[in-house]
């Protein structure tokens, strides 16, 4: 009987490390904040829109052996590009190589944005939110290896830890609630989901 017990206390502990290694990220030049699992690499790079420019973005990224987990942030203040056009755009990138299983409205605090589920050819799972706000593209990405470890809880829970910091939104009054008719839930002033 202790034997189980200590297994048990174990894989708690285990679970708890592991919960712990987690940790939140803010980045307030940009206006948010995202949990990941480690420390994470930056880098500035270009991002590549709708019309086929090159903006400038950084990249926050944290690859492990059995996830990635990914923060694009594209400059998009002077491309004179509606929000349509670089969701839709940015969704066909991504999909490229996959199949999106789901595609539906997403929100954090009061910025509307989408949430795809996009399961590759060659077995990787992405869980992407993406976010057309304050003049910036906002790619939240996190990919689930095909390596015999699955790490989907975590690649959801790096795509839903994302917070904007300034408490703004890209919406008119008018246009909150339904997320432009879209069926979300009304803006009721709730954290972010």
């Amino acid at each position: 009987m202790r034997l189980i017990v200590l297994v048990a206390a174990m894989i708690v502990g285990a679970g708890s490390a592991a919960a712990q290694s987690w940790r939140d990220y803010t980045y307030p030049e940009q206006f948010f904040t995202i949990a990941f699992p480690g420390d994470p690499q930056t880098q500035a790079t270009t991002y590549q829109v709708a019309d086929n420019r090159s903006v400038e973005a950084h990249v926050y990224a944290v690859r492990q052996d059995n996830a990635v987990f990914k923060v694009t942030v594209a400059e998009l203040a002077d491309t004179g590009l509606q929000e349509s056009e670089v969701i839709d755009h940015a969704i066909k990138m991504m999909s490229q190589s996959g199949e999106v299983k789901v595609n539906i409205p997403h929100r954090v605090n009061r910025v509307y944005g989408r949430q795809l589920s996009i399961v590759g050819a060659d077995g990787i799972r992405s869980m992407v939110a993406l976010f057309d706000y304050n003049g910036r593209l906002y790619q939240i990405e996190g990919k689930a290896l095909a390596t015999g470890e699955d790490a989907t809880g975590e690649a959801i829970r790096f795509q839903q830890s994302l917070i904007f910091t300034d408490r703004a939104t890209n919406r008119p009054a008018g246009e909150r609630r339904g997320g432009r008719g879209t069926g979300e839930r009304p803006d009721n002033g709730r954290q972010p989901l």
